[in-house]
């Protein structure tokens, strides 16, 4: 569904709902060109928001607390007091509106009731990040209707905590924030521990972006992503027996975890290496965005996709499938598993005019081999959450 219908259905079920006329708030999904697994660790990426969007319809009702969120794509509805704001069950879509409620409250916002209508056109599962779009499409919304006054880096930390402490996963910060400070054309350059980014605007020339859907469904709630997160921490409270000034990950080179590979596991020893790598990675892809050289990017993306798949260990057959394809393929310069692991979608970096004969060559087999057919996605960088004037 395009934006504008989608935004049309959302806008008419409030109508029709509540009777009144809504504020109109889009929020992008994320693509990640390189740095996966890095923001957590204090590290760098390279996201970029697309025009994929979760389309919420907010206004005040005239209630002192009660309020009433429709998911459109689920036919869903949550009913809540602001005086008893709690987790729902696991696995909910709920728990991230509930999350970012809940946050504010905490955070001293003042709020009354209100009535959401939500609906996306970005796919559930597919590392496009739209958690993390409805957690900003919600604070963004109450923003404005209750003129908190909250700065876009403090909405998109609360909407970061929604997803610690009330969906459960201890997520970095790289998706709240793309989705949030976006910009057309361009990537953002983040440094995760102090949350300094630069725009940097990329220009693929010949060349496009493709989303391959390998529409294996993943939860980072399920998944091994907070394990991860866990051996990552352990090699670091290794490197800070010798090496006492590093915080985190990005403090380290290779050099220094080597010389404490003997108190670290094999697997652990891998999975930090592999993110002291993947930092370098995202340095050198900024450098060859600013000399226009799409090929080294791609290469990077390789580089990356086979770091995640063997050293890492968050990729799957189906993802690995997709991108050894890719690499075969002449048209595609680079192609890597975006997001958590596990599922989701490959990023490509493709000539134009040549996806739709990639997408058939690949498509009969995977779906001889998988018993599920790819999904396919052309997207282009875009702005961050905002007011949709349209």
């Amino acid at each position: 569904m395009t934006t504008e219908a989608l935004t049309d259905k959302i806008r008419l079920l409030f109508t029709e709902r509540h009777n009144t006329a809504p504020i109109i708030i889009q929020s992008p999904g994320r693509i990640n060109i390189i740095g996966e697994h890095t923001d957590y660790n204090d590290g760098f990426v390279l996201p970029g928001a697309i025009d994929r969007y979760i389309i919420c319809a907010a206004a005040k009702n005239n209630s002192a607390d009660k309020c009433s969120v429709y998911a459109a794509d689920m036919e869903e509805n949550c009913t809540f007091s602001l005086t008893d704001v709690k987790p729902s069950g696991k696995g909910s879509w709920q728990n991230y509106v509930l999350g970012v409620v809940a946050e504010v409250l905490k955070a001293g916002g003042r709020l009354s009731g209100f009535d959401i209508v939500f609906g996306g056109n970005i796919p559930n599962g597919s590392g496009l990040s739209s958690s993390a779009a409805l957690e900003n499409s919600i604070i963004y919304s109450l923003n404005k209707l209750f003129g908190l006054q909250l700065s876009r880096k403090e909405m998109m930390l609360l909407s970061q905590k929604a997803e610690h402490n009330f969906v459960g996963v201890q997520c970095g910060i790289m998706d709240q924030f793309a989705s949030m400070q976006g910009k057309e054309d361009h990537v953002l350059f983040l440094d995760c521990r102090t949350l300094d980014f630069t725009p940097v605007r990329i220009d693929f020339g010949d060349y496009e972006l493709l989303l391959i859907n390998s529409n294996v469904k993943h939860s980072l709630a399920d998944s091994a992503y907070n394990d991860r997160r866990n051996a990552c921490e352990t090699g670091v409270k290794a490197l800070q027996e010798k090496f006492p000034a590093i915080k985190a990950l990005r403090d380290a080179t290779e050099k220094d975890l080597l010389q404490v590979k003997g108190l670290l596991s094999g697997e652990v020893y891998t999975q930090c290496l592999y993110v002291i790598q993947e930092n370098n990675r995202v340095k050198q892809a900024i450098e060859a965005i600013e000399q226009n050289d799409i090929d080294k990017l791609g290469e990077l993306l390789f580089a990356s996709h086979n770091g995640l798949q063997h050293q890492y260990q968050v990729s799957c057959p189906e993802l690995d499938f997709l991108v050894e394809k890719a690499r075969i393929t002449p048209a595609v310069l680079g192609s890597r598993m975006m997001g958590g692991g596990f599922g989701g979608c490959t990023i490509n970096i493709i000539r134009k005019g040549e996806a739709d004969a990639f997408v058939a060559s690949v498509r009969e087999e995977y779906i001889r081999t998988f018993g599920k057919e790819p999904g396919t996605y052309r997207v282009s960088l875009t702005d961050g959450t905002d007011v949709r004037t349209s």
